[in-house]
C-alpha cells in the first residue's frame, strides 16, 4: 500500500500528537523543526519534503512490534528500522531526491560519528542508545563507502537538522506550510 500526501497529513494528525521518544518534543514538532531548518537553509525543496518525512516510519509503529510509538525502542534493545519501514509507504509518490536522504540519515549519523570526534558527544541519549543498535560508528572504509553514495551528502544534513530539532516550545511554521514541498516533490 502507498501513502498519498492527504494519507500523510492524516498520519500527522493521527501521531503527530505522540512524544517523539526519548525527546522533549512531539512526532509534529520534531517534523516541522527538521523541516524548518532545512527551509532556513535554502535547502533544495526535494531535502525540505525528505526534512518533513524523515521519521515518518516511527509512526507507522504498532504494539505488535514489542512496544508502541510511545515507548521507546532504543531502551527496548530495539532498532525499529523507520528509515526502510517508510519507504515502501513513499515509492509511488516520491522519487529518490526525496526517499534517499530518509534511507539514508540513520547511516549519515553513523559516518558523522566517524568523521567528526565531537558530533558524538552532541548525541541525546537516545540517540546514543539508537547508535548502537543501528551498528554503531562506522570504520574509515564503510565511511569513505557512505559519503561516495548518491544523496550522502544531503542525508548528513538532514541528519544535522534532525539533530536539532528537538527543541521544546519552538515556533514553527505549521504543517500546512510545509506540505507545499510534498506537492512540489509529488511524482506527476
Amino acid at each position: 500500500m502507498s501513502l498519498t500526501i492527504p494519507d500523510i497529513e492524516q498520519l500527522f494528525r493521527r501521531h503527530g500528537h505522540a512524544q517523539y521518544t526519548g525527546e522533549p518534543v512531539t512526532q509534529l514538532e520534531h517534523a516541522l523543526q527538521t523541516a524548518m531548518l532545512a527551509e532556513r537553509e535554502n535547502a533544495s525543496p526535494a531535502l525540505i519534503a525528505a526534512a518533513l518525512l524523515h521519521d515518518l516510519g516511527h509512526m507507522l509503529e504498532d504494539a505488535s512490534a514489542g512496544y508502541d510509538m510511545h515507548d521507546t525502542p532504543t531502551a527496548n534493545g530495539i532498532d525499529d528500522l523507520h528509515q526502510y519501514r517508510i519507504l515502501p509507504f513513499l515509492r509511488a509518490v516520491f522519487g529518490e531526491d526525496v526517499l534517499a536522504p530518509i534511507r539514508l540519515h540513520v547511516d549519515a549519523k553513523r559516518y558523522l560519528c566517524a568523521v567528526e570526534p565531537a558530533y558524538f558527544s552532541s548525541l541525546s541519549p537516545d540517540s546514543v542508545r539508537s547508535l548502537q543498535l543501528q551498528g554503531g560508528v562506522f570504520d574509515r572504509q564503510q565511511a569513505e563507502h557512505f559519503i561516495a553514495m548518491p544523496h550522502a551528502v544531503d542525508a548528513t544534513r538532514l541528519r544535522r537538522w534532525d539533530d536539532l530539532a528537538k527543541t521544546a516550545d519552538l515556533a514553527t511554521p505549521d504543517y500546512a506550510h510545509f506540505s507545499r514541498y510534498l506537492a512540489l516533490c509529488a511524482n506527476a
